[in-house]
């Protein structure tokens, strides 16, 4: 799987980065179609939710297990 965990773009132009990192943390999963270049807006309502955004770097790796199947989540009823 070829998913990744890295500081939110602050935004991205024509495939580039312009103003640099937020601090916020997402999780980029070529897999499931997204692409490090795109940015947040460029991307599926169904990709804006792997990709977060997570306050925290641990939210963030959480997030990636979960979606990986690492882990499971735990769902509330």
């Amino acid at each position: 799987m070829t998913a990744s965990i890295r500081r939110q773009l602050v935004r991205i132009v024509e495939g580039r980065k312009e103003g640099g990192y937020g601090d916020a943390f997402e999780v980029v999963c070529c897999d499931c179609g997204d692409h490090p270049c795109w940015g947040y807006s460029e991307i599926s309502l169904a990709l804006q939710r792997i990709r977060g955004p997570y306050t925290t770097m641990a939210a963030a790796l959480a997030a990636y297990d979960r979606h990986l199947g690492l882990t499971t989540s735990r769902r509330r009823s």
